[in-house]
């Protein structure tokens, strides 16, 4: 049975700058996968490449088997920022991409309120993002991409811009919803502790040019509560994670710090 999502061999380089090399992973029909690695590894640029705005250099990504040449609704988006139309109500933003692909009818209409409710914002749909919280705007993006419905969900460290506390009551609304829906997801995080906590594999990659060192099954049952983060088995997981991805970061921040204290910079 072939994966649901699978990257084939990625290359990218801008310039001479080599951002991945040889990336292949895949991700099952239903399965949540977390990607982790040091800055600069190439997991924005890999994100892009899977939404189709950037192309790789050589490799292909496919969905179903089905190579994919350019941005579509089998793939929904939630980034950093929840990039809301600040003029439109949170109904208005969680419907947006059922407009644009023509698909907003009664059938789509009663998915969206039902996914609205899922998300804890049934009540909310007039107001605007700036009369709602961080948390509760990324809850309308959240809204927003599974909305059309996709094949996959793809997560560019959604909850980075929100407050430790927030942040830790979004993992465990987000598995709640996954749970309900069981989408498959690929999810980007600089956080070890959110990929172990979410995760059904973990894909650890290198720093720059980005290569995948290895993937990690993680074994903990689920529903999952946030108690189990102080649970020695959740530990074993972090560390392990963490003494894959130790040296790459601190050679990172080294040579970041090398950047900005250069004459040339």
């Amino acid at each position: 049975m072939s994966p649901k999502l699978e990257v084939s061999h990625i290359d990218k380089a801008f310039g001479d700058l080599q951002v991945l090399t040889d990336i292949h992973l895949h991700v099952d029909d239903h399965e949540f996968v977390a990607i982790v690695g040091p800055s600069g590894c190439g997991k924005t640029t890999l994100l892009r490449i899977i939404a189709g705005i950037e192309k790789p250099d050589s490799g292909r990504i496919l969905i179903d088997g089905n190579a994919l040449a350019g941005p579509g609704p089998d793939r929904g988006f939630v980034f950093q920022q929840d990039s809301l139309f600040p003029w439109r109500t949170i109904w208005q933003n969680a419907v947006f991409g059922l407009e644009v692909n023509g698909r907003l009818r009664e059938e789509t209409r009663g998915r969206t309120r039902d996914l609205l409710k899922l998300v804890g914002l049934s009540g909310f749909e007039n107001y605007y993002p700036n009369q709602i919280s961080g948390g509760m705007r990324q809850r309308v993006n959240l809204a927003r991409a599974l909305a059309i419905d996709p094949e996959v969900l793809v997560m560019d460290e959604p909850f980075s811009a929100l407050d430790a506390q927030t942040r830790e009551v979004m993992q465990v609304e987000l598995l709640r919803i996954w749970q309900q829906g069981r989408k498959t997801v690929l999810f980007i995080t600089h956080q070890i502790d959110e990929a172990v906590f979410l995760a059904d594999r973990i894909v650890v990659l290198g720093r720059r040019p980005g290569r995948v060192k290895e993937m990690i099954p993680v074994e903990l049952p689920r529903p999952r509560a946030l108690s189990i983060k102080r649970s020695a088995a959740f530990g074993a997981y972090v560390e392990r994670v963490w003494n894959l991805i130790e040296n790459d970061v601190r050679e990172s921040v080294q040579e970041e710090a090398e950047l900005v204290t250069s004459p040339a910079a």
